[in-house]
């Protein structure tokens, strides 16, 4: 509801802002934010992992282009730009909230499975993750603002940009909300591409327990430097898993590795022990 109702919350304040630009630039940048709320109502009412993906860049980026319109509107204290402002930041804060994240990856499930999303690792999202979303989105935006205006060389120069960082940016934000913990009926899946080249399937009957893991844990650690509580899933024997190799060692042969338990990040790690206990999986 949020998001479909910023044509009527916060339209005026995208129209005071353009209201002294050029007519190109106003066409172009009206052009780019319909188009921009069109394809955002469309990922919000469609879950999928795809539309996860497509909500925690464009929702984000509203917020982006209510703080522009505020700078340039007659009164960026007023009524109209504080609404645009709130509701586009409740907007940003709803699509990265684990809660919706969960409902989305669901939407993309098969038959009777349950998949819970993983964090995103430590080192990405402490700063290359902002920085890759910002590049994408302020390239986006003003390749064809610049356009517009006539500015042909930046414009034609941002412009090819935008579209090899989009298509970048696109590519490895989707690939963070494609990874999870599946409950299925033969046992527990665990898919990260991230940190493990082959999804690591364990049978009910091979799982020990399920449980927080402790910081001293010496379970092999997959949760590729996530902040926040770990799950622990512990084997009643040994088992292979094949792991990611580092970029530089792509080139040789990977080797199967030997774990008897191993730790992960979910976002909901609360949600994931109670799916266990429901699949009657010891949990401890």
């Amino acid at each position: 509801m949020v998001w479909l109702s910023l044509p009527l919350t916060a339209g005026s304040t995208f129209g005071d802002a353009l209201a002294d630009r050029s007519t190109p630039v106003a066409i172009v940048a009206a052009i780019g934010l319909w188009a921009g709320w069109a394809g955002g109502l469309v990922a919000a009412l469609v879950p999928s992992t795809a539309s996860l993906t497509a909500v925690r860049i464009v929702f984000p980026a509203a917020l982006v282009a209510a703080v522009w319109a505020a700078i340039l509107s007659d009164d960026p204290t007023g009524t109209a730009a504080s609404m645009a402002l709130a509701l586009t930041s409740s907007a940003a804060v709803l699509s990265l909230w684990a809660m919706v994240g969960d409902v989305y990856v669901n939407g993309s499930s098969y038959g009777d499975e349950r998949r819970f999303p993983l964090r995103p690792p430590g080192p990405v999202v402490l700063g290359p993750l902002e920085v890759l979303w910002a590049a994408m989105v302020a390239s986006t935006f003003a390749g064809p603002l610049l356009l517009a205006a006539r500015q042909w060389v930046p414009g034609v120069a941002l412009t090819v940009i935008a579209v090899a960082i989009d298509m970048i940016g696109v590519r490895a934000l989707h690939q963070l909300s494609r990874r999870w913990l599946v409950f299925v009926p033969a046992g527990v899946v665990l898919v990260d591409r991230s940190m493990l080249l082959e999804a690591m399937l364990t049978l009910r009957p091979r799982i020990e327990s399920m449980g927080l893991a402790a910081e001293d844990s010496e379970a092999v650690d997959l949760s590729a430097g996530a902040i926040g509580l770990q799950v622990e899933l512990r084997l009643d024997r040994p088992g292979d898993i094949v792991r990611t190799p580092a970029r530089r060692d792509r080139h040789l042969l990977v080797e199967p590795m030997e774990v008897s338990a191993v730790r992960f990040a979910p976002s909901r790690p609360g949600q994931v022990l109670d799916a266990a206990r429901a699949r009657r999986i010891t949990v401890g």
